[in-house]
């Protein structure tokens, strides 16, 4: 979840993108441009969204519900690309049977969840599509190479750039020539662990999400991909992937396992080793729960079993300190140190001579910090120019539509 930095941002950030600079070579679908699309309004009616899904929930998240924007990109000339792209991935999987799969696009929309009607927990685009010969198979498609939310951005920015720091050879997992292996604690509506599925070709990604509300909301109205929804026992929900998971997802959806369970559960009886987890998990009311940070809970201490010795990196939203809003709205914040310190201590150890690092750094555009702790850093002085010689080849391998360095540069302040 995230709190807004305020309204000034927008015509400063129209005049950097459009007076100034050389362009991307890829649109960012995500920039922070775009929020008032899918932000919306409670007072201008035109900017209001469609209702797509509704639902209340018994874990602590209230009223849980999907609102559908509009959103002016990709351009409608832009479709025939991409329905060709459809076309030539079911001949791929189906030789020789390309015209029964001549795919039309309807159209593209911001999706927010929502809950309790107000906290904005997650925005992503989807594309909606059908095939010519069945028209009622309409399907959504989250569209994974688009990031809205700065906080993500700054999680995936950090954790790539810090383990790649950290002697592991990211370029072989993105490759997908090793396996890398990824927690994330909180689902959403999925757009972390999709992203990462979608650019590490390495990447096998459990996401642990308590809420089945949530879990429905994502898959039903923001285009994750059902095939990934697992069962207590560890295997799919659905035995089969099914065509049109086939052909828009070609594989990725096979190395994403969503589970809905406790994550203190989870971790305490789970003995995977992660190279790197990522953790979102505010509730309902706004709240990182106690036991989450809890420095003699055991999520914690088990956590920190789960961590690769050498390379493992936690990255963790936050919301900031901050006596610019009412303290009602950032209930988390005469929280942050002690979470700080409580990550730190538990994972790397709080003696002189200890193998790691922790430390924040401001997100932009919103009131979030990004807890890093690494076990990787053994040079605590060279954090920030490590980072910055990283990022520039996390962007370069990935192919990133947004740079790495804008979410780094932001005020880093290590965890003592």
């Amino acid at each position: 979840m995230w709190s807004r930095a305020g309204s000034s941002w927008i015509c400063n950030t129209r005049r950097r993108l459009f007076t100034g600079g050389a362009p991307r070579r890829i649109v960012d679908e995500g920039d922070w441009l775009y929020s008032p699309e899918w932000w919306g309004s409670d007072s201008e009616s035109e900017f209001n969204g469609n209702t797509v899904f509704r639902s209340v929930s018994d874990k602590g998240n209230g009223v849980v519900s999907v609102l559908a924007y509009p959103t002016s990109r990709p351009n409608k000339v832009h479709w025939p690309e991409t329905e060709k792209w459809l076309q030539q991935r079911y001949g791929e999987i189906y030789p020789g049977h390309e015209e029964s799969g001549n795919f039309k696009i309807l159209g593209y929309q911001w999706r927010v969840l929502r809950f309790n009607d107000n906290t904005r927990q997650s925005t992503v685009k989807i594309m909606a599509a059908y095939r010519e010969t069945e028209p009622g198979s309409i399907c959504i498609m989250q569209q994974p190479q688009c990031v809205a939310i700065p906080y993500i951005k700054s999680m995936v920015s950090l954790g790539l750039s810090t383990i790649a720091s950290s002697k592991y050879d990211l370029m072989a997992a993105v490759h997908g020539k090793k396996m890398m292996h990824i927690l994330c604690i909180g689902h959403g509506g999925g757009s972390l662990p999709l992203f990462l599925a979608s650019k590490i070709q390495g990447a096998v990604i459990h996401v642990v999400e308590i809420d089945p509300v949530v879990i429905s909301a994502s898959v039903q109205a923001m285009g994750f991909p059902a095939f990934s929804d697992m069962t207590p026992s560890g295997d799919h929900a659905l035995l089969e992937s099914n065509l049109i998971n086939q052909v828009m997802w070609k594989g990725i959806h096979e190395r994403l396992h969503l589970y809905e369970a406790d994550a203190e559960k989870y971790v305490v009886e789970n003995n995977n080793l992660y190279d790197i987890i990522f953790i979102d998990a505010y509730d309902g009311d706004d709240i990182f729960p106690n036991k989450l940070w809890d420095p003699h809970s055991p999520f914690l201490n088990s956590l920190s079993d789960r961590l690769h010795p050498k390379h493992g990196t936690i990255v963790v939203n936050l919301h900031a300190d901050s006596n610019d809003f009412p303290q009602q709205l950032l209930p988390m914040g005469k929280y942050v140190s002690r979470v700080c310190k409580a990550y730190k201590d538990v994972l790397i150890g709080n003696g002189k001579s200890r193998c790691g690092v922790g430390f924040t750094i401001s997100v932009p555009w919103v009131c979030n910090k990004s807890l890093v702790v690494s076990r990787g850093f053994v040079n605590r002085d060279g954090v920030m120019n490590a980072l910055i010689s990283n990022s520039g080849k996390v962007d370069h391998m990935l192919n990133l539509p947004f740079s790495c360095l804008q979410y780094i540069k932001r005020d880093l302040t290590l965890v003592e």
